[in-house]
């Protein structure tokens, strides 16, 4: 090095700044050839390591906050050349804004290491064919990146000299203020606490609300809003303080699904009524869409206006929107072939005006 440096000054002629100058170029070529030396190991490290777990979510992970911490250092180095060489004081600023560097491309590392690790988790179950709890490792993946980027912050705090106990206490008092402040967001951070540990609904839920005017797909639940995605396909920004006061039905969690229709009969045919029920129960108790542990329910009901009323009504082991109706359609197009070999007809709604021409009154 002592004859490096000495074949440098020859170069550089004794000039100071010449010098200085050759020194940053060299360090700046040094720092293009270490990085990339560092991106091409990190490329193989990545491919050899595609089929393992952990190795492959920290290649993946430090390959860019690596190379920005490579730069931050060489020209922090430069930095610090140029102060010895000019004793400017503004370039005293380059040792807190290394440490700060540095601690932002950990705190980068970390965050992209946990948002890495949620989605290959995530991957690896749905490739082994195993239900994945987004809502809750999302939930893990917010609160550990938020622990990091506080604890970084306070680190960064302790490096630059200041005390984290006056930071503390200072936090402590004015959190008070910005409580009050930001009661609305405090709400909502809540009460996405509440969606996370209770659990009413989780991403990809269909989901509605009696009480609200809420109906729709879960595609995310954040710290402040949860987006729902309509059956027109629009998205629905619902605050989850929301979701504390009101009632919330999730279709997608139902065991099964109901079929609850009346059918009437003419008055004509009332003496086949009798044949008709046992035909439509020997159905509901053969078809396979129907659930034969769960009641089922086929009777003669009442004398409507215009109608001898059959109810019925049965439980389907399907849930699926699209399949229900199917099952439901072929249910009762066999109804309506039974009423139609038994010789009956289904009863039209009959009106009759009963509205008599009145007097005039007298004024």
């Amino acid at each position: 090095m002592e004859w490096f440096e000495k074949w440098l000054e020859r170069l550089a002629g004794g000039d100071p700044m010449t010098l200085f100058s050759l020194h940053t170029l060299l360090i700046v070529l040094a720092i293009v050839i270490f990085n990339y030396v560092l991106q091409r190991v990190l490329t193989r490290f990545g491919r050899t390591t595609a089929d393992t777990f952990w190795e492959s979510v920290l290649a993946a992970s430090a390959r860019r906050p690596l190379s920005v911490l490579v730069w931050v250092v060489g020209i922090s180095f430069v930095g610090q050349m140029a102060q010895a060489q000019t004793k400017a004081s503004i370039l005293a600023i380059v040792h807190p804004v290394r440490v700060i560097g540095v601690i932002v491309c950990l705190g980068w590392f970390l965050t992209g290491f946990i948002s890495n690790a949620k989605e290959a988790i995530i991957r690896r179950q749905i490739a082994r064919g195993v239900e994945v709890d987004r809502t809750t490792i999302d939930a893990i993946g917010q609160l550990l990146r938020i622990a990091v980027w506080v604890t970084i912050f306070l680190v960064g705090l302790q490096s630059l000299g200041f005390s984290i106990q006056g930071v503390l206490a200072f936090g402590g008092i004015g959190g008070i203020a910005i409580g009050f402040a930001a009661k609305d967001l405090l709400a909502n951070f809540f009460g996405s606490l509440m969606i996370y540990f209770d659990r009413p609904f989780a991403v990809g839920d269909w989901i509605r609300s009696p009480e609200k005017q809420i109906e729709g797909t879960v595609e995310d639940i954040g710290w402040r809003l949860t987006r729902i995605r309509t059956l027109d396909k629009r998205p629905l920004y619902v605050p989850n303080s929301v979701f504390t006061t009101i009632t919330v039905e999730n279709p997608s969690r139902m065991s099964h699904r109901r079929i609850d229709e009346t059918i009437g009969l003419r008055y004509d045919d009332i003496g086949k009524v009798a044949a008709i029920v046992e035909d439509i129960q020997a159905l509901m108790r053969a078809h396979p869409g129907i659930d034969q542990n769960q009641a089922a329910v086929v009777n003669f009901d009442k004398f409507n206006d215009c109608s001898l009323d059959i109810v019925v009504r049965a439980h389907s082991h399907v849930t699926a929107g699209t399949e229900f109706q199917q099952i439901k359609q072929d249910i009762l197009l066999k109804i309506a072939d039974i009423i139609d070999s038994h010789g009956a007809e289904i009863a039209f709604p009959t009106h009759v005006n009963l509205t008599r021409a009145l007097p005039p009154q007298d004024a």
